[in-house]
């Protein structure tokens, strides 16, 4: 077929103007909500009045709020959209390609019904999965949030995402590299394919007997080389680091996205601190809470998750979190979400994890899943707050999340899906 055959746009027709009227505006700044206008051109927000100024009507689609709360577009720090909520992550090798994409791409959507219109990817499980659905979404081939691509998670030889075995071989969501070298050029690789972010497994994990959660098992030179890479074509570095001394190594090399930093030191604190304006962390508690406490169903009690430690990890996270919280770090709902526990499309829980595990008010989860949601991808100048001159992503909710934000896990109470002046619901 002469140009290649595209998969029909699904979201509603794009509107030239749009006028959001009779709506409690939470604008993700940290201020107040207040009654308001606000206007829609492209797909740009052009004005925001409160409720004592209209803004003009002339030859704009006017949607009647009814009270409803408009608030920027969520945005998931920690995104794995090609995580198909399998019972164990080695499933996810067994997986041939072509049906991987096409699952990554029914994720993409299932976000953006969720309200997640913007995602950082915390890693593909294969090397080409998140960059081809980037693409296809920025295309209009089908819709999907807004999405920074990663590389499969790098790890070592015993690391997480190593499951092979003596007798065979076994793929994960891992590529096994082992010394500087091998690091240097599979991130080389993941640059020339398009990835936007490489990601590290700098620590263990609880699920990797070889190497728990509290160690440490890349080399200075390792983490050295992937930085490099990043550095010389601007890309962004995220690392899997939940021991104390990982955290230290990812600082030391200017690696800005810290997944988990569950098991800190006070040097380890002192140090995010002191780097607080370029450090983004994510404690992915989502999924350690469901690990522990919700996936009995399918063969994981509670008491096997505190055998393998995971009770441990959560109070020393919450308690870690807490404490950045204090110190100014910025700290950002996003819970591994992609297993059968903690499935794909219920990202929404973190934000109340943050109200009810970590102390944040309604008000604080919310900004840290808007504008600071918008400073992790790379775009705090025009995303993630309701402004002039922003990106149209917005969500208009029934019941008001300032309330109580576990309405944003119930999709009937988001009446409205705007991604870039688009229409993706509209109730």
């Amino acid at each position: 077929m002469s140009g290649g055959w595209k998969f029909p746009k699904t979201e509603l027709n794009a509107m030239h103007a749009v006028l959001f009227t009779n709506v409690r505006i939470f604008d993700g700044s940290g201020a107040d909500a207040f009654d308001g206008e606000v206007r829609v051109e492209g797909e740009r927000i052009v004005a925001v009045a409160a409720s004592d100024q209209r803004l003009p009507r002339k030859g704009v689609d006017v949607v009647d709020g009814g009270g409803a709360t408009l608030i920027p577009g969520l945005i998931e720090s920690h995104a794995h959209l090609s995580f198909t909520d399998c019972v164990q992550s080695v499933d996810l090798g067994f997986i041939p390609p072509e049906e991987h994409v096409l699952a990554t791409a029914a994720n993409a959507r299932k976000l953006l019904e969720s309200g997640f219109t913007s995602c950082f990817s915390a890693a593909s499980a294969k090397p080409r999965l998140d960059i081809v659905v980037r693409d296809a979404i920025e295309r209009g081939d089908f819709p999907g949030p807004r999405l920074r691509a990663a590389s499969p998670e790098m790890t070592v030889t015993a690391g997480l995402g190593d499951v092979r075995l003596p007798h065979c071989y076994r793929e994960n969501f891992a590529k096994i590299c082992d010394g500087a070298d091998e690091f240097r050029r599979f991130a080389r690789e993941m640059v020339r394919e398009g990835a936007d972010v490489l990601k590290i497994n700098i620590s263990g994990d609880a699920g990797t007997p070889a190497s728990p959660a509290d160690t440490t098992v890349m080399t200075d030179a390792e983490v050295s080389a992937v930085c490099e890479v990043a550095r010389a074509h601007s890309k962004r570095i995220a690392a899997h680091a939940r021991s104390a001394e990982s955290v230290k190594m990812a600082l030391r090399h200017g690696v800005e996205i810290i997944y988990h930093a569950t098991l800190l030191d006070e040097e380890a604190r002192d140090l995010l601190e002191a780097d607080k304006e370029h450090v983004f962390v994510a404690p992915v508690l989502g999924n350690l809470y469901a690990s522990l406490y919700e996936a009995a169903p399918w063969g994981s009690t509670v008491e096997a998750g505190r055998a393998r430690g995971l009770e441990h990890e959560l109070e020393a996270g919450i308690e870690n979190m807490v404490d950045l919280k204090k110190r100014g770090v910025r700290v950002l709902p996003g819970g591994d979400y992609g297993f059968a526990w903690n499935p794909n499309g219920s990202d929404a829980r973190d934000i109340a994890h943050f109200v009810n595990l970590l102390g944040f008010s309604p008000k604080e989860a919310l900004v840290a899943a808007t504008r600071l949601g918008g400073e992790i991808m790379g775009l705090g100048d025009c995303l993630g707050q309701i402004r002039p001159g922003y990106l149209a992503d917005l969500l208009l909710v029934q019941a008001d999340p300032l309330a109580n934000p576990s309405v944003l896990q119930e999709r009937d109470q988001i009446r409205v899906i705007m991604k870039g002046g688009q229409f993706h619901k509209h109730v």
